[in-house]
């Protein structure tokens, strides 16, 4: 039977994307082949517990709420987390993954909302950007950008206009806590009129970097 490592299954509102505040069930994964200098779910490098598949649907179905994030770490290097996201689809769940944008994106199953987290050069891991997926992106797909500075931004804005993303799917701007002023990111969508949406991470506004929240 497909088994999982996982670091925390929970409940709490979405933090971000387009169901930020919704009651929603995450599942993170163990493991992440990428550092970022920013990440604040270091704890799910390493550690964790292995979980049957059916298992982990049974449990998230548990809470009762419809909406279902998969999360990590990098939740597609565990190959079967796939088949995770499509037998939660198959119970009538709405599926969002998190990924970091550096592993490819194929063959997830196109009910799941994927939301891809493109890396700037602040991330420290821009390099690993695996530009191939924006092809493989839906109209309900979502790519993030993690805003660490100024230069950040005109990179991110140079990454749109390249790949015309506005015209793939819906792009989310995210400022990276104590590196980048809230407000003036905000101000610089507004002057270039960027056709993206800004966001908060309501979760560490409520909860801060509180593991399970």
């Amino acid at each position: 039977m497909e088994r999982l490592k996982l670091t925390e299954i929970f409940m709490s509102l979405q933090g971000e994307s387009q169901t930020v505040g919704l009651p929603t069930v995450f599942i993170r994964l163990t493991g992440c082949p990428l550092r970022c200098q920013y990440c604040d779910t270091e704890y799910a490098f390493k550690g964790g517990e292995w979980h049957n598949l059916d298992a982990i649907v049974k449990q998230t179905i548990g809470y009762g709420v419809q909406h279902v994030t998969v999360t990590g770490g990098e939740p597609l290097a565990q190959k079967p987390c796939r088949n995770l996201m499509a037998a939660l689809c198959n119970e009538g769940l709405s599926v969002s993954l998190e990924t970091c944008g550096a592993m490819s994106i194929a063959d997830i199953d196109e009910r799941v909302t994927v939301v891809m987290d493109l890396k700037t050069p602040g991330s420290a891991e821009v390099s690993k950007n695996d530009y191939d997926n924006i092809a493989l992106l839906k109209p309900n797909d979502e790519v993030k950008f993690v805003i660490c500075s100024r230069e950040d931004y005109d990179w991110a804005k140079s990454i749109i206009v390249e790949h015309h993303l506005a015209k793939v799917c819906q792009l989310l701007f995210s400022p990276s806590q104590g590196q980048v002023d809230a407000t003036a990111l905000a101000e610089w969508i507004i002057e270039d009129r960027l056709p993206v949406r800004f966001q908060l991470q309501l979760h560490k506004i409520l909860w801060g970097d509180q593991p399970g929240k």
